[in-house]
């Protein structure tokens, strides 16, 4: 079963090391001095002594530069043919994102596409789609706000829309071969796709455009989801991040 600290506990736990803390200053002036009297003033002294001497000490850290980093925003776009598996990889790295408390938001495309539930799947239609998704990000990122987006994105015109919306844009391709997306396909949409119940399906009917020059190409097929992670966090921290 997960626990977690709720704030009451936080506070208890504060007023009791506190508590204890002054008990024994007061303990050890009575050892010395034989003075409850004096034990109890210094003790009571040491609560007040210290908070303000706390609330200065934080104070004049809030103005001292050293140490501090700033973390830049990026888009994070990770683009693959169906079921090549994005969805899987980007939610990972959101997570490890998330563990790291970056102000982080995570867009996939099963989730924006409901905002305009008229938008169909013709090439002219997705990529109206994804450079409403690319301002959408754009706009997160200019607010502080890390994306982590996943998108078919199957056109190379809408990508680089997306990518010069952007101030840090970084590319992640999912290289990948139709035939191992269809082994991946739990859905069945490639089976569709090829019976005539969709059109435009990118790898089927309509060609999956690659990245010329991505940021990042995760050969999928020969990596874990785990292990695609730790390449895309690993570039992060070494170009974007810095840590």
């Amino acid at each position: 079963m997960m626990q977690y600290e709720t704030r009451k506990r936080s506070i208890f736990k504060a007023i009791s090391w506190r508590t204890l803390a002054t008990l024994t200053t007061a303990a050890i002036v009575f050892v010395f001095t034989g003075e409850f009297t004096l034990a109890i003033t210094v003790g009571l002294l040491e609560v007040f002594a210290k908070m303000a001497l706390y609330f200065f000490h934080e104070r004049m850290w809030q103005k001292i530069g050293f140490g501090r980093k700033e973390v830049p925003s990026f888009v994070l776009w990770f683009t693959g043919l169906p079921a090549s598996g994005k969805k899987a990889l980007a939610n990972a790295v959101y997570e490890q994102l998330h563990g790291q408390k970056l102000k982080v938001e995570r867009l996939d495309g099963l989730d924006v596409r409901p905002l305009f539930p008229e938008t169909g799947f013709s090439p002219e239609e997705v990529n109206r789609h994804v450079k409403r998704s690319g301002h959408l990000c754009s706009m997160l990122e200019k607010n502080g706000v890390i994306v982590v987006a996943s998108f078919v994105s199957p056109y190379r015109e809408s990508r680089d829309f997306a990518r010069k919306l952007a101030t840090n844009f970084v590319e992640v391709y999912m290289k990948t071969t139709v035939e191992a997306c269809e082994r991946r396909d739990e859905r069945g949409h490639y089976a569709k796709a090829r019976a005539g119940e969709y059109r435009y399906f990118p790898g089927v009917d309509v060609e999956y455009e690659e990245p010329i020059s991505p940021e990042l190409v995760i050969d999928i097929d020969n990596l874990t989801v785990d292990q695609a992670a730790r390449q895309v966090t690993r570039y992060l921290q070494k170009n974007i991040l810095y840590i």
